[in-house]
């Protein structure tokens, strides 16, 4: 009979949520297993986090749900990574993401996802750690998803005194053309972060 590593599954399942985490009802509908075992699995598999010195990584529970966060004594570092010159400059990838949140906030990372068509966790974390992002609340509905929105900090950083100040979106749907005015767009303002690094 084969054994079931649950403490791997649920690290498995933990890093794919991301920063949405999953609730302890989540992860026992998942792997089929109790609550009340769910729960000492994860409690378990916190303090191998927290008791192995050479892991970067721990689980806390937030707004009841539960997530893979770094450990706080490795912040200092990770804020140098952030604030350092080769990371200022911003993928298309997360340009698309910060443009998307900066005209339909507020929008959650699934309808962020639908409108690019690909996962979108990674320029999330980037925007977040720019602070030019931040979750400003919680989607009604099963999974209570987090909401975006852009910060007085993108404000800042692209000139601007207000969100009314961004320019209009096309009216026209005709696709080579959204596309040719979203390429001008992303191009703006990738020259508008260049020059300000």
């Amino acid at each position: 009979m084969e054994i079931i590593n649950w403490s791997s599954i649920i690290e498995a399942l933990l890093f794919t949520a991301g920063d949405e985490g999953l609730s302890l009802k989540q992860i026992s509908e998942v792997i089929e297993v109790e609550n009340h075992l769910v729960k000492e699995m994860i409690e378990n598999l916190r303090q191998d986090y927290e008791q192995d010195q050479n892991r970067g990584l721990t689980i806390v529970q937030l707004a009841g749900t539960y997530q893979i966060v770094t450990k706080k004594e490795n912040a200092a570092y990770l804020k140098r990574l952030v604030d350092s010159p080769s990371t200022t400059a911003l993928s298309q990838a997360a340009l698309e993401t910060l443009a998307i949140i900066a005209y339909k906030q507020p929008i959650t990372r699934a309808e962020i996802e639908e409108i690019r068509g690909v996962k979108t966790e990674r320029p999330l974390q980037t925007l977040t750690a720019k602070a030019l992002i931040k979750e400003i609340g919680r989607a009604e509905g099963t999974g209570r998803a987090y909401l975006y929105g852009t910060t007085k900090e993108f404000l800042d950083y692209f000139g601007l005194r207000s969100l009314e100040e961004l320019p209009p979106l096309p009216e026209k749907v005709n696709e080579e053309y959204v596309q040719a005015e979203a390429d001008l767009f992303f191009e703006r303002f990738q020259e508008t972060i260049d020059s300000k690094v």
